[in-house]
């Protein structure tokens, strides 16, 4: 090793909740040899380069709690993992990303550190982390580095792999009502929102209730006029053309000016506004035919445009567009004055980040231009007014100023062609009165519109289009989740995993389990090697026939991979034994004063994760699990054999909830009140032999079916049959016991 050198010794991609935060990390590995001896304030000039490289580290706070801090740690002396947590934040700050979560930890090797950082997205962050490195290595050797070549190539990144604007608004706004999402391609827009059976998918401003066929007809612009105009929705009067000289004809059929445009074309291409002449038609037709299959030619409605967004049949947004026009100067051509009066707005830009779009000249623009006497490189007389673009970007929010009946019939448009979600263009002088009484109509209906005007409009409010798409999906109250129980331990996860999922598959939900056994859907062994793995508790969750899941996660899982899922139902603890669990990899000791700390804070991950109307079912006998019930958001049920065990005593006597045996009967008690469900004779995996680790692996399952609101018919019967060779389920259960879903299944 190099002295004074940062040496990144690996990497490992926690991609769900974990010992350090709720959210995906990288978790850095990082060896420092030398540099353990050298903080930062003793190399000359670092603070003075890293602090010029990278100025904006200024507004990180560090552990001073105050603008400055971390730099004023940088200035006292701190350590290079220190540094590079900070810096790979920063990083990604700069190329457009959130701060987000860090942490550097020593480890037990001298020298060499846990570096954590918030993975928005896992190959970015990776990069992030190495630049960092470069970059903190330079200002270690006081050599040059390119900064800003290193914050454009990684924000080239962000904008090709991480969510664009739009999706992005979706996402963010189901994680404000706690639904949780997954995205299904890695560098796309596909996105899954919610789990199993209660997922919806979204695809930008497409969802999975977006027809194929309303898609399509949105596509035919002859058809969706036809459609809409015969359920009384103004439209302007045409007909397809096939031929330029068709099209003059239908021009002076309708009357001078008209529009001309592809049938089915998209996003403006191809289309021609307040057309007068033959030779402008003429021109208009070729470029339109080659845009799309046929060429429609309508009557140009006076006015300008407007887009209003209809999410879930109601009026979610609109905005106005405008002209685009530049004033000479009488020295620069027109394309120097767009490049110098338009381009040069920050809006504007060829990112989804830039709610304006840059200004080319197109063939409608050369039209413009050429009826006004003017080429692009033509130079224009000092003060005049030059039009390049009718009906440009739609920079300004008028949702407001909707009429209630233009907004009725935006939405009586989409709900004829069929679409979830659509933009309506049409066009009329005034967005605030009706259509009919000045000649506006309706000229589009577009799938899956862009909602990136409505989330960053040029001029005017910004609209919560992406709340409004969820809470189309999803009504009021619905999580978007399917009961998930995860189990956790170092002794007997996967039998209580096992037991839990048959108690469920008895009471009528389609069931996926993922253990060390496999991975089950319901009884069906879909795939027989260790599955106690975040992979195989992903699969599950992305599967729309499974209604509930059990997820065995070891502690290997937790400190090598993270959790599946983001929050759970039922969180089981069985057991904590440091001395039976080699998690040494993971720097994780069972050695010293501290290893009752160690453990703890990689188990109370599961527990961490309990939703608030969920439940933690945790050991009552085993003193570091029975410790991680002050952790939980939702109920504790405590289980344990005995049931004047302290913990479990002080439970009960508090009116909570407990299993434990009394009398050689598993008992469920609330308080005072106890429920005995079977005697342990009757639990075949029990047998005579009476196990102790066997019997609290029953009463941890018995607890988790409690708390997921299981029938104590549906747990008795599971419990005397699990293992057993069964028939149809309904079979099994006393007349009457199979009853509606419990509560934790209904969505």
């Amino acid at each position: 090793m190099k002295k004074k050198d940062i040496i990144i010794r690996d990497i490992i991609p926690l991609r769900g909740p974990n010992m350090w935060t709720y959210r995906p990390v990288l978790e850095a590995w990082v060896e420092l040899g030398e540099l353990e001896e050298y903080p930062s304030n003793k190399i000359p000039g670092f603070y003075e380069r890293l602090s010029s490289w990278l100025p904006s580290l200024v507004e990180h706070r560090c552990n001073y709690g105050e603008h400055g801090g971390f730099l004023r740690r940088v200035k006292e002396g701190t350590w290079a993992g220190h540094i590079l947590e900070h810096v790979t934040l920063e990083l990604q700050n700069l190329a457009g990303l959130p701060g987000g979560f860090g942490k550097a930890r020593e480890t037990s090797e001298y020298g060499v550190y846990k570096v954590v950082v918030r993975a928005w997205h896992e190959e970015v962050t990776h990069t992030a982390l190495h630049m960092a490195r470069d970059l903190i290595m330079a200002a270690i050797e006081d050599k040059p580095f390119d900064v800003a070549g290193a914050i454009e190539e990684l924000s080239d990144m962000v904008d090709s792999k991480c969510l664009g604007p739009s999706t992005a608004s979706i996402v963010d706004a189901a994680d404000d009502r706690d639904i949780p999402t997954i995205r299904l391609l890695a560098d796309g827009n596909l996105v899954q929102i919610g789990y199993g059976a209660a997922m919806r998918r979204i695809w930008t401003a497409e969802t999975d209730r977006t027809s194929a066929i309303a898609e399509t007809i949105s596509r035919d612009k002859d058809l969706t006029k036809e459609l809409i105009s015969s359920c009384g929705v103004p439209i302007p009067e045409g007909r397809e053309v096939n031929s330029a000289s068709d099209a003059w004809e239908a021009a002076e059929e309708i009357g001078l000016p008209v529009c001309v445009k592809p049938r089915d074309g998209n996003h403006g291409r191809g289309v021609f506004i307040d057309v007068k002449t033959r030779e402008e038609v003429e021109k208009a037709y070729a470029v339109a035919i080659d845009e799309g299959t046929a060429v429609l030619v309508e009557r140009s409605i006076p006015g300008t445009e407007h887009r209003l967004l209809v999410i879930g049949g109601k009026l979610a947004a609109a905005n106005r567009g405008d002209m685009i026009t530049v004033t000479g100067d009488g020295k620069s051509t027109v394309n120097e004055l767009i490049a110098t009066q338009i381009n040069t707005d920050p809006r504007r830009g060829h990112s989804e980040l830039h709610p304006l779009s840059i200004i080319h000249i197109d063939s409608a623009a050369r039209m413009e231009l050429s009826r006004q006497g003017l080429e692009p490189d033509s130079v224009p007389a000092k003060d005049r007014n030059v039009l390049i673009q009718r009906n440009a970007n739609h920079a300004f929010d008028v949702t407001d100023e909707v009429h209630p009946e233009t907004a009725a019939l935006a939405t009586l448009a989409a709900r004829i062609v069929g679409l979830d979600i659509a933009g309506i263009d049409l066009v009329c002088q005034d967005i605030s009165r009706p259509l009919d009484e000045q000649g506006g109509a309706v000229v589009e209906v577009n799938a899956g519109p862009s909602l990136l005007m409505h989330l960053r409009p040029g001029v005017g409010k910004p609209r919560p289009v992406g709340k409004a798409i969820v809470d189309s999906l999803f009504a009021e109250g619905e999580s978007g989740r399917i009961p998930v129980a995860g189990i956790t331990g170092t002794h007997g996860k996967t039998a209580v995993a096992k037991l839990l999922a048959h108690l469920i598959y008895l009471s009528g939900r389609r069931v996926g389990l993922a253990c060390s056994d496999g991975l089950y859907i319901d009884r069906r062994h879909v795939q027989k090697s260790d599955s106690a793995n975040w992979a195989s508790g992903h699969r599950l969750l992305l599967n729309p026939a499974v209604e509930a899941a059990v997820i065995e996660n070891g502690g290997r899982t937790i400190l090598g991979e993270g959790l599946a899922y983001d929050r759970c139902q039922v969180g089981i603890v069985t057991n904590i034994d440091p001395a039976a669990e080699n998690l040494a990899r993971w720097d994780v000791h069972p050695s010293g004063g501290e290893y009752f700390t160690t453990y703890r804070n990689t188990y109370r991950t599961q527990i961490d994760v309990v939703l608030r109307n969920g439940c933690a079912v945790l050991n009552a006998g085993d003193e570091i699990v029975a410790s991680l019930a002050e952790l939980s958001d939702g109920e504790v049920i405590f289980f344990a054999a005995d049931p004047a065990c302290p913990v479990m005593a002080e439970h009960i006597a508090a009116g909570k909830r407990g299993v434990f045996v009394r009398d050689g009967r598993i008992a469920l008690a609330t308080g005072s009140e106890e429920i005995r469900l079977c005697r342990l004779g009757d639990v075949p995996v029990i047998g005579r032999q009476r196990n102790p680790a066997t019997v609290a692996n029953v009463l941890a399952a018995v607890a988790a079916g409690w708390a997921l609101g299981l029938t104590k018919e549906v747990i008795a019967t599971g419990v005397k049959t699990f293992g057993l060779e069964l028939p149809d389920p309904a079979t099994l259960l006393p007349q009457g016991a199979r009853r509606s879903p419990p509560a934790a299944f209904r969505n």
